[in-house]
């Protein structure tokens, strides 16, 4: 079937499913749903498709695997790896009007939601119930469930919950052609043969399309204790790390650390006040969470009185209020404004074992100075659960496709068994690196997969794989 017949066919027949209203062909798709947050080029889609429920996923699903026509599943569109960008000749299925609470379970401490639940209003839902969800990041307002579950997301407390994957009960996905798998799980423990809902968390909509999800909730938090500290080196950083995980008997919620170059260059692009002096190698932002902060307040400044006697902190600055947790977050949250004085940049989500993420970033530092001496860096992450962030920019002058740049960070992350993406996934971006970071044999089970979840390959084409 060629694609004027698919057109001709497929058109018609997906406005019968879904309605006028939620079927906009060509030049009237919005320019927004061409492009997620990277800089990764759009093709030319056929249409883009709004359904209401799980059913009408299916068959347009059901649609396009007859029509034999790609499909490109959205959620709000935040990733920065492209995996959310349109191809020519594509169907883009968006999820946004999936966007029911359908329930909120306080006994068993879980949420059922529609997969184009924005992640602000599930926080907001879990929080008028007396709960909190989790999982937090940068886009809460604009992002999509969906999309985080397809992206395995990690975001700011990944090291007391864990990723996305540690924060979903059971899934609804529909598969290639049409087929809907139910998962919807509502337990922690179902151990009734293997828990295929992993299989799609992480996928990045190239094996399924999630539809809803059973999430699970925590107890509600009233606030935070938190410092920002200095320390002369990774290594002290590091043992700070398990000094405060002990004490406070693994309640840190947060351990985002920024290197040098990065708190000089964001208080410069932000204007914010430095509550330490600007002359230390790394700063940190440790940070307990509780129900009754003020309770727990001694317990967190005895941690951190007894990390100074040990001369693991040069300096420290505690919190006396959560409006000054919250200007501490403005600063490590402060890359958005980065990004806008240093266009254009290539930007890194990596990871590497604790114990060699100091060793990585001198080296990557070592390597793209020798090749690029007025390249400007910045380094930061959620160096507690072993991620790390770097901006470098502008390139302009010094390497525009940013591919030599690349070549370096990647290089340097293989050679200590990291991966190439911590948490925003492969997409587009990361695809050509993905083998630094997996084994060929792991490739091909992963393509294996891929061919026994959509033979015709028409979820995501391109990307990941």
């Amino acid at each position: 079937m060629n694609a004027r017949d698919s057109r001709v066919g497929l058109v018609p027949a997906l406005m019968r499913v879904v309605g006028p209203e939620s079927l906009q062909l060509g030049p009237e798709i919005p320019p927004a749903a061409l492009h997620d947050w990277s800089d990764e080029k759009s093709g030319a889609p056929l249409a883009l498709v709004t359904p209401r429920d799980t059913e009408s996923v299916a068959a347009v699903l059901r649609l396009c695997h007859t029509y034999d026509v790609p499909v490109v599943p959205q959620g709000g569109r935040t990733g920065l790896a492209g995996g959310a960008v349109a191809s020519d000749g594509a169907v883009l299925l968006s999820l946004a009007k999936m966007d029911r609470i359908e329930e909120i379970d306080d006994t068993s401490g879980l949420m059922v939601v529609g997969a184009g639940c924005i992640l602000q209003r599930i926080h907001e839902a879990a929080s008028e119930a007396g709960l909190s969800f989790r999982l937090d990041l940068g886009a809460r307002g604009s992002c999509q469930i969906g999309g985080n579950i397809a992206t395995n997301a990690g975001g700011n407390r990944v090291i007391r919950y864990g990723m996305m994957r540690d924060l979903v009960l059971g899934l609804e996905v529909v598969l290639a052609d049409g087929t809907i798998l139910s998962m919807m799980n509502r337990m922690p423990k179902n151990n009734a043969a293997l828990d295929l809902k992993h299989l799609f968390i992480g996928s990045e909509g190239t094996l399924g399309v999630v539809t809803r999800a059973v999430l699970r909730l925590h107890p509600s938090v009233e606030g935070a204790n938190a410092a920002l500290v200095a320390v002369q080196t990774f290594g002290a950083a590091a043992e700070l790390l398990n000094h405060a995980q002990r004490t406070l008997s693994g309640r840190v919620t947060a351990f985002e650390l920024m290197w040098n170059d990065y708190y000089r260059a964001v208080i410069d692009a932000t204007g914010l006040r430095p509550p330490l002096a600007a002359d230390h190698p790394i700063y940190i932002l440790v940070e307990m969470q509780g129900a009754a902060p003020h309770t727990e307040r001694a317990t967190f400044e005895a941690m951190l009185e007894a990390a100074l006697e040990k001369e693991l902190v040069a300096d420290a600055v505690i919190a006396q209020s959560q409006r000054e947790v919250e200007s501490f977050w403005a600063l490590r949250d402060g890359v958005a404004e980065l990004l806008g004085r240093r266009a254009p940049t290539i930007n890194f989500d990596v990871s590497a074992p604790m114990s060699c993420i100091g060793e990585c970033v001198e080296e990557i530092r070592t390597r793209l100075a020798a090749r690029f001496p007025s390249l400007q860096l910045a380094f930061f992450g959620h160096a507690g659960d072993s991620n790390i962030h770097l901006v470098a920019g502008p390139i302009s002058e010094h390497d525009p496709t940013g591919r030599e740049i690349e070549t370096i960070v990647y290089a340097v992350i293989r050679e200590h068994g990291g991966s190439v993406s911590a948490e925003h996934g492969i997409g587009i971006h990361k695809k050509p690196w993905l083998p630094y970071s997996r084994s060929e044999n792991e490739l091909a089970w992963l393509r294996q997969l891929k061919k026994l979840h959509d033979p015709k390959g028409i979820l995501n084409p391109g990307k990941v794989l």
